[in-house]
């Protein structure tokens, strides 16, 4: 995968215009886990959940691919029985280009999830559907607003740390 051309001739002093895309989608982990099916399905669907999700990324090559996933780990409990565990690593190869470090950040914890949120949703639903459960159906996540927290509460760490050394 090359990166595409740019349309735009750049002067030797002039930076790169930024250039943004997703280049593959694709499922990394999948791990689904019913171990009361019988006794589960014998009951009223009043399921509790419980999700963790975490992003993480990585950079493949120095041509600005990134290797951006998401992961997520939902547990079904239905009258205190474990219905379902299912796990799913949702991965993406991105080509980000000519962002300054800040930006580069911001596009890898908040754009790239963004675009791969509906991926991942329908992945989980997939397989819940086929192992006899409904969907999941989860509600959009604020990535941005996620991203914005993190690295608000990093700078603040980092401002303590600053404070108690002088």
């Amino acid at each position: 995968m090359s990166k595409e051309p740019s349309s735009k001739k750049v002067s030797s002093n002039e930076a790169p215009a930024p250039h943004f895309s997703m280049q593959k989608i694709y499922l990394k982990k999948s791990n689904f886990e019913s171990p009361n099916s019988a006794s589960v399905f014998g009951t009223d669907w009043k399921p509790e959940t419980k999700m963790d999700l975490n992003l993480s990324h990585s950079s493949v090559d120095d041509d600005g691919r990134y290797e951006a996933v998401i992961s997520v780990k939902v547990t079904a409990t239905n009258e205190n029985i474990v219905a379902f565990s299912i796990e799913v690593d949702q991965a993406a190869l991105f080509l980000i280009d000519g962002f300054p470090d800040d930006r580069l950040d911001e596009a890898l914890n908040s754009a790239c999830p963004l675009i791969m949120f509906p991926y991942l949703r329908e992945t989980l639903d997939n397989v819940l559907l086929k192992a006899g459960y409904p969907p999941l159906m989860l509600a959009p996540i604020n990535f941005d607003a996620m991203y914005k927290e993190k690295k608000a509460a990093k700078q603040a760490e980092e401002k303590v740390k600053n404070e108690a050394k002088h």
